[in-house]
C-alpha cells in the first residue's frame, strides 16, 4: 500500500482548501455507504477519498457539485417560461408618473430665509394642559373621580 500525501492531490485540485472540503465530503459519503472506485486495501474513508482524488477515479467537478448540492438548503429550479409576454405597441403603453413634463405640476421652491419668515408669521395655538381633549374638556376617569369628590383611594 502506497502512502497518499496532499502533494499527490494538489495537482488534481488546485486549492488546498477545496481539496480538504472535497475529500471530507467524499469520506463522509464513503462512510454512509457510497461505492468505492478503487481498491479498499483496508484503508479508512479519508485515505480512500484522497486516493480517489489522486487517481482521478471520480472527477473533481462532480465531487464539487455533490458538495454544493449537499450544503444547499433550498434548491431553486429555473424553468424557462413557455411563451414570453408580448410587448405592447408604444401607442398603447400607459403613461406613468413624470413621463410627460407638460402635464406635471410645477413645484414651488422656497429659500430657507423665506421659510423662516413664513414660520415666524404664524400665530401659535393656545397652550393646553396634559389630558385635555380637542374640545378643551378634560378627559379620563381620574378627573371624573376628582370632580365627584373621590380621591381614588
Amino acid at each position: 500500500m502506497a502512502r497518499i500525501t496532499v502533494e499527490d492531490c494538489v495537482d488534481k485540485v488546485a486549492n488546498r482548501f477545496d481539496l480538504v472540503l472535497l475529500a471530507a465530503h467524499r469520506a463522509r459519503a464513503l462512510s454512509k455507504g457510497a461505492a468505492i472506485t478503487i481498491e479498499q486495501d483496508n484503508d479508512k474513508p479519508a485515505v480512500i477519498a484522497l486516493r480517489e482524488i489522486a487517481e482521478q477515479t471520480i472527477p473533481a467537478g462532480d465531487m464539487r457539485e455533490g458538495l454544493i448540492h449537499s450544503i444547499q438548503k433550498q434548491v431553486e429550479i429555473d424553468e424557462p417560461e413557455a411563451v414570453a409576454a408580448p410587448v405592447l405597441p408604444h401607442a398603447l403603453r400607459p403613461m406613468l408618473g413624470r413621463d410627460d413634463p407638460s402635464i406635471d405640476a410645477k413645484i414651488d421652491t422656497m429659500s430657507e430665509e423665506a421659510l423662516l419668515r413664513a414660520l415666524e408669521q404664524q400665530v401659535p395655538e393656545e397652550p393646553s394642559f396634559k389630558g385635555e381633549g380637542p374640545s378643551g374638556a378634560p378627559q379620563g376617569r381620574r378627573y371624573e373621580r376628582f370632580a365627584a369628590g373621590h380621591d381614588g383611594s
